[in-house]
């Protein structure tokens, strides 16, 4: 049997949406500090988030080539547990990050070849992300990537799957790739920045029912 998958919901921009997050079981909430993401989280509402379910849950911070005092500054204010590094940020911006926070750091890289799944392990962070591929966006590109790839890695630190996961495809995502943990952010949007109930509930029914399944079979399959 394999294991049940951690699920991080991203471009969280809403207390409302937080809680329900967290009332199906999430283990991470992401929330962009990116200003050009449609999914930017203010930081007041980040506040909120934080006060309301610290303790709870994970509370990420995403940040895109933001300098590392505005990404210590933002951990501070709202009391971050961890990282999220999604642009160019290189293995000792990543580790001083870490240092300074004491929060645990996550690399993200987009995946579109070995190369790039390589590159990534130049980064001794806490975890990996991995990403779809889309020109001009970093992250909720919606983009599913190769998964096959993946069968190549050969790493110890714990994975998480991202890159145009939905309630539709995650349970063939994760029996294919028994990644520690599936993160959506547009997969389960009503918009962008916002929820729909009923996808974050297929979302996790789906992704706990295929972690209880044997790898490469179907929930159920003997």
């Amino acid at each position: 049997m394999g294991e049940v998958p951690a699920v991080k919901i991203c471009g969280i921009t809403a207390l409302e949406d937080a809680e329900r997050a967290v009332g199906l079981g999430a283990w991470a909430l992401g929330m962009i500090f990116y200003p050009r993401s449609p999914r930017r989280c203010r930081p007041a509402e980040a506040e909120r988030i934080a006060a309301a379910l610290r303790r709870k849950v994970e509370l990420c911070g995403v940040f895109v080539n933001a300098s590392l005092d505005d990404v210590v500054h933002m951990s501070e204010r709202v009391g971050l547990t961890m990282l999220q590094l999604h642009g160019d940020e290189g293995p000792s911006f990543c580790a001083e990050a870490g240092r300074r926070t004491g929060t645990r750091v996550i690399k993200a890289r987009p995946v579109a070849s070995a190369g790039d799944l390589q590159a990534l392990e130049r980064f001794r962070t806490d975890l990996h992300l991995v990403d779809g591929r889309a020109a001009g966006l970093r992250g909720g590109t919606g983009e599913v990537f190769d998964w096959d790839l993946l069968g190549q890695r050969r790493s110890d630190i714990p994975l998480i799957l991202s890159g145009g996961l939905t309630p539709e495809n995650v349970a063939e995502a994760v029996r294919r790739t028994r990644p520690f943990a599936v993160d959506s952010a547009s997969g389960t949007e009503s918009e962008p920045g916002r929820k729909d109930p009923d996808k974050l509930e297929r979302f996790f029914a789906q992704a706990h029912a295929a972690g209880l399944a044997p790898a490469g079979g179907a929930p159920g399959a003997p």
